[in-house]
């Protein structure tokens, strides 16, 4: 079942990554969800049809990269773990564990993870862990 467009409503496609980025051939083998009229699109976990979050037009596509270079680096230099990290996350977005993955959030939680990740918030690598 594909997911539907958050936009407009309407089922998405599947197409591959010729149809989303026909400049990159690397991509065309890699599986999307789009609705082209709503240029919105997500991609699809390796070797699956399951989608990665929620379809996205250009400015959730760049609210979610401005995130994930944010919040990224907390856990790829290995001051916590993947997991730790987004049970960090969680508690500072005052939200469950189970929803916090920045391929689900919406343009206003992005920011608020950038915020969070900032270092005016804190430094988030020295931030105790508590479970």
């Amino acid at each position: 079942m594909n997911p539907d467009c958050p936009y407009c409503g309407k089922p998405s496609q599947r197409v591959t990554g010729e149809i989303i980025y026909p400049h990159r051939r690397d991509l065309w083998s890699k599986k999307f969800y789009q609705c082209a009229p709503c240029r919105a699109y997500v991609g699809c976990h390796p070797k699956s049809d399951k989608p990665l979050g929620r379809l996205a037009n250009a400015e959730l596509r760049r609210a979610k990269m401005d995130a994930h270079r944010a919040f990224d680096p907390i856990w790829k230099n290995k001051s916590k773990s993947r997991s730790e990290a987004y049970a960090w996350l969680a508690r500072q977005l005052d939200i469950p564990g189970e929803e916090c993955h920045i391929g689900m959030f919406d343009v206003d939680m992005c920011r608020r993870v950038v915020d969070i990740c900032s270092p005016d918030f804190g430094d988030p690598h020295q931030q105790e862990i508590r479970p």
